[in-house]
Formats: C-alpha cells, sequence, structure tokens
C-alpha cells in the first residue's frame, strides 16, 4: 500500500492516521447545516479544527445527506471560493467536497490540495479535470444512485465486492490517463445509499476493500448507521459512537477518517497507537 497520499503541495503521511476535519459551508448539512455557513465562520472552524489536531480540512458547499436537493453551480462557487482561497495560506491540506468539474477547477486554480468527489469523477467532465492537473490528490467514493434518491432504494445483497469492484473500476480509469497510484484514495461511501447492515458488513470486511493496495478513507461520522445501533437520534449528539468507529475503522486498516468530532478521535487514535505500540514490540 502507498505510504503517502500526494497532493498538490503535500505528500501526506500514511504511515500514521490522518484526521480530515469537516468544514460544512452549507446551511442544510445533516449534522451542522447553518453553524459555520459564512466565510469568516467557516474559516474560524478551520482554525478551530487546525488547533484540536486536523491533519486535512474537507471544505464542501453543498449537503449530501439523503434526500438533499442539488446546490446550483453558482451558490456552490459562491460558498466554496472564498473559503478554499483563505484557507489554502494555513499551511495544511486543503480538500475540496465537490462533484462538479467546475468546482474542482475552481478550487485548484486556488491551490485545493485534494479533490473528493462522492460520484467518483463519474459526472461529465470530471474525470478530466482531475486527471489534467499535475499533481491534486482524489478520494473515489462509492455512492449507491444519487443523495436524492440513495436511500429510498438502497443496495441489496453482499455490498463489499460491489463496492471494490467500482472503486477498482474507477481507480483503473485513473491510472489509465497516468495519474499515478499515490495521488488516489478510496472511499467505500458509508451511508450513501446502504443499509444498516451492509454499512457495518464494510467495516467488518474492510479488509477486503484494500486489496487492491490504494489507502482507505473511512467517513463513519454522525451517520444515520450509528443512530441506529446506538439509539441516538440526534446527529449532533453521536460523537461517542463516531469516535468509535473511526477507532475501528483504523484498526481495520483505514489510513484517513472524516471526522466531525477532531479532538475526541485525535484523543482516541492516541490511545489507539499506544496500544499498537506495545502490540508490535
Amino acid at each position: 500500500m502507498t505510504a503517502v497520499w500526494q497532493t498538490t503541495r503535500f505528500a501526506i503521511d500514511l504511515g500514521r492516521p490522518q484526521v480530515m476535519g469537516i468544514v460544512n459551508v452549507t446551511p442544510d448539512s445533516f449534522s451542522d447545516g447553518g453553524a459555520h455557513a459564512s466565510t469568516e465562520a467557516a474559516l474560524r472552524h478551520c482554525e478551530q479544527l487546525m488547533g484540536e489536531g486536523a491533519d486535512i480540512l474537507d471544505i464542501g458547499g453543498e449537503s449530501t445527506r439523503p434526500g438533499s436537493p442539488a446546490v446550483p453551480l453558482e451558490e456552490e462557487l459562491a460558498r466554496v471560493v472564498p473559503v478554499v482561497r483563505e484557507a489554502v495560506k494555513l499551511r495544511v491540506p486543503v480538500s475540496v467536497d465537490t462533484y462538479k468539474p467546475e468546482v474542482m477547477r475552481a478550487v485548484l486554480e486556488l491551490g485545493a490540495d485534494i479533490v473528493n468527489d462522492i460520484w467518483a469523477l463519474r459526472r461529465p467532465g470530471a474525470l478530466e479535470v482531475v486527471c489534467a492537473h499535475p499533481a491534486c490528490g482524489v478520494c473515489l467514493m462509492h455512492m449507491h444512485r444519487d443523495p436524492q434518491t440513495m436511500q429510498v432504494a438502497p443496495m441489496s445483497g453482499d455490498v463489499v465486492p460491489a463496492v471494490r469492484e467500482f472503486l477498482e473500476a474507477q481507480a483503473r480509469a485513473m491510472r489509465a490517463r497516468g495519474v499515478q497510484a499515490e495521488r488516489i484514495v478510496l472511499d467505500p461511501g458509508i451511508g450513501f445509499g446502504k443499509t444498516v447492515q451492509q454499512n457495518f458488513a464494510l467495516l467488518a470486511r474492510q479488509g477486503e476493500l484494500l486489496a487492491s493496495g490504494l489507502p482507505l478513507l473511512a467517513g463513519w461520522s454522525r451517520k444515520s448507521s450509528l443512530g441506529a445501533v446506538s439509539g441516538i437520534e440526534s446527529a449532533a449528539e453521536r460523537m461517542v459512537p463516531s469516535v468509535a468507529a473511526a477507532v475501528l475503522a483504523v484498526e481495520k486498516g483505514a489510513a484517513i477518517v472524516r471526522v466531525h468530532d477532531v479532538r475526541e478521535t485525535v484523543a482516541a487514535l492516541a490511545v489507539w497507537r499506544a496500544m499498537n505500540r506495545e502490540r508490535q514490540r
């Protein structure tokens, strides 16, 4: 497996778990919608997450919660571009959560390091934008259907091989265009068109997703599946199960965890690392 994630400005060390902090510049995200919707509030949140130990910032201008409507291009650009323009000055890798090629192009021109795409570059023009860039990192995520319908008719059967095959195919498409493997990370898309049982199957059998040799990003933070098994209905109150899921994902081989609760996740991973050091002696 690649030891680094090569991005626009940084070769991110994957020898230790990386914590990606979520910065939602949206009024309607499922957990913290509206909390950081202005440029100033979003930048304050970026600085807060860095202070809490975030290794990467992931900035998004469109909610992808189940049933969420698509955001017009100009509105997403208006939300994201001012934040990215300032965030790239913070000396930390900046990821942008978008599937629109026009947004990808705009943020990459500003110096963004990573494109994090729930559509895995399947939208027209997206693959071309990323592959034309000389160095940016990319996270390819599996999603069944689209945000508007994914939980209305989730996947059926054993999802693990289907997810693995899809992600490997998308990575091959990038490699065929000359993109180095070191630039590519895969995300199984927890909650994106899967049932509770299927999501936990992806966690339990996460090792099967690592067979391609590409690093894995796990995005369990505050997801409804955690609420289903813990009985915690409010997404904002799912910090404890979210941290537990992040640590379990890392234990199963995930290189990056995408989280809302950075401080708590960083602390939990410090405990995991201490145990792991002793286990390896």
